[in-house]
């Protein structure tokens, strides 16, 4: 077991971690972020996606002792204040979710590519999107959440 600092959703946080511990792991047991999920285990699926100095990574794989310092944003460090980013809002207007284990790390790494490109093409949006599954058959509905997000600005609130 080692102590590692890392700022997570904004907060600086120090857990005592095994040296052989994910990313994943220590976010869902240590800090009680329940957002990234476990799927594939192998960096197949993208629910484990998370950001990590604003790009999107599998958590499932990543050992957590490679990014003591460094800044990671999760599903819940989206909102702000009570209030949901606007991808999340437009999420919610195009009911681009059902059964939702696979969206937060799909919302995040459309985060990431709106952050980088404010109005990217469809084709930008599904290649951003391609390191993902979902199985519940959303994705017209999640393209359009992206680019309705896009052609309201979706600059992060605060």
């Amino acid at each position: 077991m080692a102590a590692i600092t890392l700022n997570v959703n904004g907060r600086e946080r120090t857990v005592d971690v095994a040296d052989d511990a994910t990313l994943l792991d220590t976010l869902r047991n240590q800090l009680d972020l329940k957002g990234a999920r476990f799927g594939c285990g192998l960096e197949q699926c993208g629910a484990c996606t998370v950001l990590v100095d604003g790009a999107p990574v599998y958590s499932c794989t990543r050992p957590v002792h490679d990014l003591a310092g460094r800044s990671v944003t999760t599903i819940e460090g989206l909102s702000r204040d009570g209030r949901l980013d606007p991808l999340q809002e437009a999420f919610v207007a195009e009911q681009a979710g059902q059964c939702g284990y696979c969206l937060s790390g799909i919302i995040l790494s459309a985060r990431a590519l709106l952050d980088a490109t404010p109005h990217p093409t469809r084709a930008e949006i599904v290649a951003a999107l391609d390191r993902h599954l979902c199985r519940c058959g959303s994705h017209n509905r999640i393209l359009r959440a992206v680019e309705r997000a896009a052609a309201q600005g979706s600059a992060r609130h605060g």
